[in-house]
């Protein structure tokens, strides 16, 4: 009786073992061909312990999957992509930033200012005003930034506020004023400057 048992234990081991997953299926590994991977690159896949579109799960990125089985970059992504589907995004490498509302960025170099920041001080990158101090043509107020704290109108250039100033006199409004100097070329700012000198 105890022959029979032991019988029967290996004859359980060996179905254990048998039901171990070999391989990919004809199916998935005509997907992985199609991706790129070649028959080496399946036989890598298998020879690391990935034989089937479950295991890739294990393997979580297409970084780890191209380390572990040889494969390129591109490739690994693209399979990463069909074994995970929409759960296998590309890290994002741009994106958005979100920062905190009392950030201060530098105005011609972008660098970050310091928690101690001034309106006025100078840029501890590029060593210029990060933030300058503008005048509003609408209401004379003054302050750093592109928008007048005072009105909300949105700063012309320093060398322009006269022009800026000569428009608000003529009636245009106070949203059309920016832009009409932006889309001005030098010969009609010209002819605006030889206005504003009459004044």
């Amino acid at each position: 009786m105890a022959k029979a048992a032991q019988k029967k234990v290996a004859a359980g081991k060996g179905k254990a073992s048998g039901s171990v997953k070999a391989g990919f299926t004809l199916l998935e590994k005509s997907i992985l061909l199609s991706k790129g991977v070649s028959e080496q690159g399946i036989g890598r896949l298998i020879k690391a312990g990935i034989s089937g579109k479950e295991d890739f799960k294990l393997v979580g990125d297409a970084g780890t999957l191209a380390g572990l089985a040889g494969l390129k970059a591109d490739v690994a992504e693209r399979v990463m992509s069909w074994a995970l589907g929409a759960i296998a995004a590309v890290p994002d490498k741009g994106g958005i930033v979100v920062q905190a509302g009392d950030v201060v960025l530098c105005v011609h170099c972008g660098a970050k200012q310091p928690k101690d920041y001034k309106s006025g001080d100078q840029c501890g990158a590029c060593g210029k005003q990060a933030e300058p101090i503008m005048a509003c043509f609408w209401c004379g107020a003054t302050g750093p930034g592109r928008f007048c704290r005072q009105c909300a109108a949105e700063f012309v250039p320093t060398g322009e506020l006269e022009l800026g100033i000569l428009l608000k006199r003529e009636g245009l409004p106070k949203s059309e004023i920016p832009e009409k100097l932006r889309r001005m070329n030098q010969a009609e700012k010209d002819l605006l400057w030889a206005r504003a000198r009459r004044y």
